[in-house]
């Protein structure tokens, strides 16, 4: 029977809300926070494309258990299009594929708003990770092919129009939810008002539960980051046998970024567990729910012991069950 291997790495966890610089990919900026945090494990909630920077949540270890929840959460964008031109992939990237003389006024965009508001249809890119067939739309846009992409619903609870720059550019926010694509937005509008449009700029501003006070960029990641542990001076045996050949890092400066798993669960219903009921449900077993301000039901409920997190589960008839428990 093969022996499994060890895990390599810390078994951190938590989340760091990472500020994605432009031109970095979501899988890219995962495997850097995970190699700067030596993480056993790591994952994203909610790709952000290279083109754009701003918030992508990452989670850490025990956190991925919680990226569902996150990935739900409302989304704020800032964003700046480009009319007179309609690209491939509707952003800077790809080529343009058509044109007009025509620029719309502030007046034109304004009136054209409400349209996108709330519960619409839309369309996403070509040039998307949507599945067709089993193949992720880019996949195929690459290799030349125009796919036939069902619209869907999307809710878009804020769309703002916020100045329009002396470039002709027009800058707006968008506040919405879970798989809307800013960039057909841009395309759609832009078709709406006869000039045609694309992204040149988009910065995601929030994910629900988090706001840019949570924000931790690259460089302050990487100021945080534990040197190597001073090496002894050659020739000094006595010193030399005190440092350990593979003497850890202190990982404690870059550790106080890392921000608490249930920090991704606020919106639950919230339950406080004592240590008998904690032991319970650590085993995986339901616990009943004693107090006059105790739930009797309830979906979704995050149940945590001395203020920390403990698992996700239920409640039926006054009792909690378990289906995530965390171990960390």
């Amino acid at each position: 029977m093969a022996r499994r291997g060890k895990k390599k790495g810390r078994p951190v966890s938590g989340w760091v809300i990472f500020d994605k610089p432009k031109g970095m990919g979501s899988t890219e900026a995962v495997s850097k926070i995970k190699w700067l945090f030596n993480a056993e494990k790591a994952g994203h909630a909610g790709t952000l494309d290279p083109l754009a920077s701003g918030m992508l949540p990452i989670a850490l270890g025990e956190a991925t258990k919680t990226v569902p929840y996150v990935m739900d959460g409302t989304k704020i964008y800032a964003f700046t299009v480009t009319w007179g031109e309609e690209r491939s992939t509707d952003d800077l990237e790809g080529p343009v594929t058509k044109t007009s003389d025509k620029r719309p006024t502030e007046a034109d965009i304004l009136a054209l708003l409400p349209k996108y508001t709330g519960v619409i249809q839309q369309t996403p890119p070509q040039f998307s990770a949507i599945k067709i067939d089993g193949e992720r739309a880019y996949d195929l846009a690459r290799e030349g092919e125009t796919v036939a992409i069902p619209s869907r619903e999307v809710e878009i609870d804020r769309l703002e129009l916020v100045e329009i720059n002396e470039a002709g550019q027009a800058l707006f926010e968008v506040e919405c939810g879970k798989g809307t694509y800013v960039r057909s937005l841009a395309r759609d509008m832009g078709r709406d008002l006869n000039c045609f449009g694309h992204i040149a700029e988009l910065r995601r501003l929030e994910v629900a539960p988090f706001n840019e006070d949570d924000f931790v960029t690259l460089q302050e990641l990487e100021a945080a980051w534990p040197p190597l542990p001073p090496k002894a001076e050659e020739g000094d045996a006595e010193a030399e046998a005190e440092v350990a050949p593979a003497a850890p890092r202190n990982f404690a400066a870059i550790d106080d970024l890392i921000i608490d798993t249930g920090a991704a669960l606020e919106e639950l219903v919230q339950v406080a567990l004592s240590d008998d009921q904690a032991h319970r449900v650590r085993m995986g077993n339901p616990v009943i729910l004693r107090g006059r301000d105790a739930p009797a039901e309830a979906d979704e409920v995050c149940a945590n012991h001395k203020n920390r997190l403990l698992a996700i589960g239920y409640i039926e008839q006054g009792m909690f069950k378990p289906k995530r428990v965390f171990t960390q």
